[in-house]
């Protein structure tokens, strides 16, 4: 294949191809699930009706116009990428930012990609003895992200298609309230968008995680919880109220020196799980809670946040 003249067909830097054409190399991909189950699938991940019904107009049937023959090769390989790492907790991107303002192939081409790797990581989670219900929980955090990107006007995606891959390889699971993140000696901790954080929530969370590890990845050996994000910056201790639950929770992490995190800034991920945006200006962003006050008004006086990382013995 021409690697020039795909990135051009694609609208994306030819090293962007290249990576995919390195890392997904003759490695085997993953079928799609049939059409006609796939409105059944979509439901299970908890994917809206208006974000189905995209997906579904821009199905890769064979004879569809809208797939080029560089977006089929693309998805092909990017499920090649992304199963070739089956088991692994890291960062993983499945391909370039695409232009997705050209319709729903281009779109949602990571969304059939995840859809492909469903079959793989609910056979993964089964032969290590995760329930199913814990594995559709857990890979249902598609459908959320999709409603949350509609509401950031499509801002939101270039991040979350990597964010997937951790849901798609097995890396990640969803415990009741967290998220919890394979990998090292710690246990990850990331928090959904899915209702208060009470201590009780979090405390239940956690306790199930001390369970779930040891029994489904008994070579593995955890000694923490760690978290790194914006949640853990002490700047928010001069805006909240003690008893919130924001608090309570950076009270439970002992932070780790500060650094400044590569490919990473605050203030942008403060507004993206805030505000759910990233270029409103700050004057017309709404000011109903205590928290969203703090971040304009820290913004506003030309102050920054910054990502802690912190941990606690498990």
């Amino acid at each position: 294949m021409d690697l020039d003249e795909t990135a051009a067909r694609l609208g994306v830097p030819v090293e962007d191809v290249d990576r995919v054409h390195r890392l997904a190399g003759d490695r085997p991909s993953a079928p799609l699930p049939a059409k006609a189950d796939a409105p059944a699938i979509l439901d299970r991940l908890a994917v809206r009706p208006d974000d189905a019904a995209e997906v579904m107009a821009g199905w890769p049937d064979p004879d569809s116009p809208l797939w080029t023959p560089e977006l089929r090769w693309l998805l092909d390989r990017s499920i090649a990428l992304v199963r070739a790492d089956l088991g692994g907790h890291g960062w993983l991107s499945p391909g370039p930012e695409l232009p997705r303002e050209r319709g729903p192939a281009w779109r949602h081409l990571y969304v059939y990609a995840y859809l492909a790797l469903a079959d793989v990581v609910t056979t993964y989670h089964r032969d290590h003895g995760i329930a199913d219900a814990v594995s559709w929980v857990t890979l249902a955090d598609l459908g959320r992200n999709l409603a949350v990107d509609r509401r950031m006007r499509r801002e939101g995606w270039p991040v979350m298609q990597s964010w997937l891959t951790l849901h798609a390889r097995g890396g990640i699971y969803e415990l009741g309230r967290l998220q919890h993140q394979r990998g090292g000696t710690a246990i990850g901790l990331h928090i959904p968008e899915s209702g208060p954080m009470t201590p009780e929530a979090v405390a239940a969370s956690l306790d199930e995680a001390r369970a779930f590890f040891p029994r489904h990845f008994p070579d593995e050996r955890y000694t923490a919880f760690s978290c790194g994000s914006w949640l853990l910056d002490p700047q928010l201790l001069e805006y909240l109220p003690e008893d919130s639950n924001i608090v309570r929770f950076q009270r439970m992490f002992e932070l780790e020196p500060y650094e400044e995190p590569e490919g990473q800034d605050a203030d942008v991920e403060v507004l993206r799980f805030v505000f759910r945006t990233l270029t409103t200006p700050l004057d017309q962003l709404p000011r109903r809670t205590v928290l969203q006050r703090a971040i304009v008004d820290h913004l506003k006086a030309g102050r920054h946040w910054r990502i802690h990382r912190g941990r606690f013995p498990i």
